[in-house]
Protein backbone atom coordinates (compact mmCIF):
# COMPACT_ATOMS: atom_id res chain seq x y z
CA UNK A 1 0.00 0.00 0.00
CA UNK A 2 1.43 3.23 -1.04
CA UNK A 3 2.02 6.16 1.96
CA UNK A 4 -0.37 8.62 0.12
CA UNK A 5 -3.35 5.05 0.20
CA UNK A 6 -2.23 4.67 3.74
CA UNK A 7 -2.43 8.30 4.84
CA UNK A 8 -6.10 8.27 3.48
CA UNK A 9 -6.98 4.75 4.89
CA UNK A 10 -6.17 6.73 8.43
CA UNK A 11 -8.15 9.75 8.00
CA UNK A 12 -11.07 7.64 7.37
CA UNK A 13 -10.43 6.02 10.37
CA UNK A 14 -9.56 8.99 12.59
CA UNK A 15 -12.87 10.95 11.26
CA UNK A 16 -15.35 7.93 12.06
CA UNK A 17 -13.63 7.99 15.33
CA UNK A 18 -13.90 11.79 15.41
CA UNK A 19 -17.39 11.34 14.40
CA UNK A 20 -18.34 8.68 17.29
CA UNK A 21 -17.35 10.44 19.91
CA UNK A 22 -18.66 13.81 18.92
CA UNK A 23 -15.22 15.51 19.20
CA UNK A 24 -14.27 18.92 18.18
CA UNK A 25 -10.68 18.29 17.34
CA UNK A 26 -8.38 15.46 17.41
CA UNK A 27 -4.60 15.43 16.94
CA UNK A 28 -2.82 12.06 16.81
CA UNK A 29 0.83 11.23 16.39
CA UNK A 30 1.50 7.77 14.56
CA UNK A 31 5.58 7.53 14.58
CA UNK A 32 6.78 10.13 12.74
CA UNK A 33 3.28 11.63 11.14
CA UNK A 34 1.16 13.92 13.02
CA UNK A 35 -2.77 14.03 11.95
CA UNK A 36 -4.67 17.01 13.45
CA UNK A 37 -8.39 16.95 12.57
CA UNK A 38 -10.63 20.24 13.60
CA UNK A 39 -14.67 20.46 12.64
CA UNK A 40 -15.73 23.82 11.82
CA UNK A 41 -18.41 25.53 11.99
CA UNK A 42 -21.17 25.47 9.41
CA UNK A 43 -20.50 29.19 8.53
CA UNK A 44 -17.10 28.60 8.52
CA UNK A 45 -15.42 27.46 5.26
CA UNK A 46 -15.40 24.41 4.18
CA UNK A 47 -13.59 21.85 6.79
CA UNK A 48 -10.17 20.68 5.82
CA UNK A 49 -7.96 17.78 7.46
CA UNK A 50 -4.66 19.41 7.68
CA UNK A 51 -2.18 16.60 8.00
CA UNK A 52 1.57 17.22 8.23
CA UNK A 53 4.35 14.96 8.42
CA UNK A 54 6.63 15.64 11.45
CA UNK A 55 10.17 15.54 12.05
CA UNK A 56 12.04 12.60 14.10
CA UNK A 57 11.23 14.20 17.90
CA UNK A 58 15.05 15.10 18.21
CA UNK A 59 13.78 18.38 15.80
CA UNK A 60 10.77 18.82 16.42
CA UNK A 61 11.54 22.30 18.52
CA UNK A 62 10.66 21.36 21.72
CA UNK A 63 13.59 19.95 23.36
CA UNK A 64 13.14 16.23 24.75
CA UNK A 65 13.21 17.12 28.62
CA UNK A 66 13.12 14.59 31.44
CA UNK A 67 11.04 15.96 34.58
CA UNK A 68 13.39 16.82 37.38
CA UNK A 69 13.51 13.86 39.98
CA UNK A 70 11.95 15.84 42.45
CA UNK A 71 8.74 16.13 40.36
CA UNK A 72 6.16 14.04 41.25
CA UNK A 73 3.76 13.00 37.69
CA UNK A 74 0.35 13.32 37.63
CA UNK A 75 -0.75 10.73 34.47
CA UNK A 76 -3.56 10.07 32.40
CA UNK A 77 -5.48 7.24 33.52
CA UNK A 78 -7.47 6.46 30.56
CA UNK A 79 -7.05 7.41 26.94
CA UNK A 80 -9.10 10.43 26.48
CA UNK A 81 -9.61 14.15 25.37
CA UNK A 82 -7.76 16.33 28.20
CA UNK A 83 -9.99 19.51 29.27
CA UNK A 84 -8.30 21.80 31.19
CA UNK A 85 -11.85 23.19 32.53
CA UNK A 86 -15.36 22.11 33.10
CA UNK A 87 -16.66 23.67 30.07
CA UNK A 88 -15.39 25.96 27.12
CA UNK A 89 -16.38 29.42 29.30
CA UNK A 90 -15.24 28.18 32.72
CA UNK A 91 -12.44 29.10 33.85
CA UNK A 92 -9.29 26.36 34.69
CA UNK A 93 -9.40 23.92 36.76
CA UNK A 94 -5.63 25.00 37.72
CA UNK A 95 -3.09 27.15 36.31
CA UNK A 96 0.86 26.94 35.51
CA UNK A 97 2.38 27.41 39.46
CA UNK A 98 -0.77 27.15 41.20
CA UNK A 99 -0.63 25.42 44.50
CA UNK A 100 -2.70 22.29 44.97
CA UNK A 101 -3.77 19.85 47.60
CA UNK A 102 -4.04 15.95 47.16
CA UNK A 103 -7.32 15.34 45.91
CA UNK A 104 -8.17 18.51 44.01
CA UNK A 105 -9.53 17.92 40.91
CA UNK A 106 -7.21 19.21 38.04
CA UNK A 107 -8.59 18.37 34.61
CA UNK A 108 -11.60 16.37 33.23
CA UNK A 109 -10.47 13.47 30.45
CA UNK A 110 -13.62 12.67 28.04
CA UNK A 111 -13.76 8.73 26.94
CA UNK A 112 -16.89 7.94 25.34
CA UNK A 113 -18.98 10.94 26.18
CA UNK A 114 -17.76 10.27 29.70
CA UNK A 115 -16.47 13.38 31.72
CA UNK A 116 -14.26 11.82 33.89
CA UNK A 117 -12.58 14.38 37.07
CA UNK A 118 -9.19 13.68 37.34
CA UNK A 119 -7.44 14.41 40.79
CA UNK A 120 -4.08 14.75 41.79
CA UNK A 121 -2.51 12.36 44.43
CA UNK A 122 -0.34 14.92 45.01
CA UNK A 123 0.28 17.84 47.43
CA UNK A 124 2.20 20.83 45.64
CA UNK A 125 2.53 23.52 42.38
CA UNK A 126 1.92 22.94 39.04
CA UNK A 127 5.18 22.90 37.42
CA UNK A 128 4.23 21.94 33.89
CA UNK A 129 1.10 21.17 31.93
CA UNK A 130 2.28 18.50 29.32
CA UNK A 131 -1.22 18.38 27.07
CA UNK A 132 -2.66 21.04 24.97
CA UNK A 133 -6.73 21.33 26.13
CA UNK A 134 -8.09 19.10 23.79
CA UNK A 135 -5.74 17.18 22.88
CA UNK A 136 -6.57 13.57 22.91
CA UNK A 137 -3.59 11.51 25.24
CA UNK A 138 -3.18 7.81 26.12
CA UNK A 139 -3.30 5.77 29.61
CA UNK A 140 0.26 6.45 31.19
CA UNK A 141 0.87 10.02 29.45
CA UNK A 142 2.16 12.35 31.75
CA UNK A 143 -0.93 15.47 32.25
CA UNK A 144 1.30 17.51 34.62
CA UNK A 145 4.28 17.48 36.75
CA UNK A 146 3.81 18.91 40.05
CA UNK A 147 7.16 19.92 42.47
CA UNK A 148 6.85 19.44 46.03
Amino acid sequence: METGDRDAETLKELLALMHEHDLDRLKVKMGDAVYEIVRREPAAAAPTVPVQQAAPAASLGEPATAAPANVKKIVAPLTGVFYRSASPDADPFVHLGDRIETGDVVCILEAMKLFNEIQSDYAGTIARIVPENGELVSQGEDLFWIEP
